[in-house]
């Protein structure tokens, strides 16, 4: 668990209080839709309905004798129920009503992690748009490429986040899936289409063929796509931590009045969010290997998933939304530096203007290859010795034959490199 987990809505969500309520859900569903088959007394399940209750503790209490969790609860509602309790739990294996409940978990999660990446999608879109035409250095292996602006890297998350969203819908709707089939899928109690009844009353659909289990490729599915969506987050706080450097500084988190960095360094102003971000998205990581490894069964079910998704899934789905909230605080709050972005852009003299110059030059008239040696060796010459670009350029005769001083200018025209942002922007909208 997150420590200072601030978000209660999805802790509670995997609360032991709230997976015995799911579980009665479950069997008070199952034991309606048996009434309608004329298998149960209409006041069996009236008793049912009026007088079940547990408490954790009691069931907690039976669960050490028994070591059975679902026969400690069944019995735990038996006691308040009274003789009626007998139509508890009728028909049913116990499979049944886990698998199904964590169905409604895993529904009711899905929908507050939705919420939070609509939300940081908003966020990313909006500051984006702010940005859109900001230019900023752009870096091909951590060194300086070619112009882009801010707002690119902005609406390009934005775009990721597009197709988490996209994924993650997918994701959780193929795991909105009870069943109600029994100890091996074959229906030796009830029939299929009381299954269909039940899981419907309850706002989930029917595997159409089950074992004891639903099939854990849903799981998996569901928290590799997580995994990809918290390395979407991993991605954007990575970039953030490069851009808050001392030596780049053209954004950084942002920094409250009363906020320490450090105990021995009074001056640090530390990417603590980001880092966390990263931090937890390698546990969601590894905890798709661990979805992945309950795929496999042995026949018709053994409970080696059970143990671990009693971890992973609320651990997952609680990390999610924390990071999604981290992360689209972080956005909102972002400091950007527009005269720092356009301070480092400028430092190399104009050195990231050589692929325009070069295409410039062969459309001069220029063969490519002689172009390119000499972009080049001007190029290295500006790296070992420190000096301006742009002015060894200018002051080359040979280049001066083939470009006249309006199109050498342009040559080094960032607004020519940036032309198409709009059209980029047009594009990425339209179809988010």
């Amino acid at each position: 668990m997150i420590a200072r987990y601030t978000r209660p809505q999805m802790a509670s969500i995997w609360s032991e209080e709230n997976k015995y309520r799911n579980w009665l859900r479950v069997e008070l569903a199952a034991t309606d839709t048996l009434v309608r088959a004329g298998m149960v007394p209409a006041e069996a399940a009236t008793a049912l309905h009026e007088r079940s209750s547990f408490t954790v503790e009691r069931i907690h209490e039976i669960e050490a004798e028994t070591r059975h969790d679902v026969l400690a609860f069944t019995q735990a509602v038996a006691e308040s129920v009274g003789p009626e309790a007998r139509w508890l739990h009728y028909g049913l294996t116990s499979t049944d009503v886990v698998d199904t409940a964590q169905a409604l978990a895993l529904t009711q999660a899905s929908e507050i992690i939705r919420s939070g990446i609509l939300r940081l999608r908003e966020v990313l879109r909006k500051r984006a748009i702010e940005f859109q035409h900001t230019p900023t250095i752009g870096r091909t292996h951590g060194v300086h490429a070619e112009p882009t602006t801010f707002g690119m890297k902005l609406l390009l998350w934005y775009s990721e986040m597009g197709r988490n969203l996209k994924r993650f819908d997918a994701a959780a709707e193929d795991l909105r899936v009870g069943k109600i089939s029994g100890a091996v899928g074959a229906f030796g109690k009830l029939k299929p289409e009381h299954e269909e009844d039940i899981v419907r009353s309850l706002g989930l659909k029917h595997a159409s063929i089950s074992t004891q289990v639903l099939q854990r490729d849903r799981h998996a599915a569901y928290i590799t796509t997580l995994a990809v969506l918290c390395s979407t987050l991993d991605k954007i706080a990575t970039e953030i931590r490069h851009l808050q450097r001392t030596e780049v500084r053209e954004a950084e988190e942002f920094f409250s009045a009363g906020q320490k960095g450090s105990s021995a360094m009074p001056h640090k102003r530390n990417p603590i969010t980001c880092e966390n971000i990263s931090g937890l998205a390698r546990v969601v990581r590894g905890n798709a290997q661990v979805a992945l490894e309950n795929v496999a069964l042995w026949h018709e079910r053994d409970i080696s998933h059970s143990s671990a998704e009693r971890v992973i899934l609320p651990d997952t789905t609680i990390i999610a939304d924390y990071l999604l909230d981290k992360a689209a605080t972080l956005i909102e709050k972002l400091l950007v530096y527009p005269a720092r972005m356009l301070k480092n852009l400028e430092s190399t003299g104009g050195l990231i203007y050589s692929g325009q110059l070069l295409i410039d030059l062969a459309a001069a008239g220029m063969t490519r290859e002689e172009a390119y040696r000499l972009v080049q060796s001007h190029a290295m010459n500006a790296w070992q010795n420190e000096l301006n670009y742009r002015e060894l350029i200018m002051a080359d005769p040979e280049i001066n034959k083939h470009l006249s001083p309006e199109k050498l200018a342009a040559a080094f025209d960032v607004n020519r490199q940036l032309s198409n942002i709009d059209t980029v922007f047009a594009r990425v909208l339209a179809e988010n």
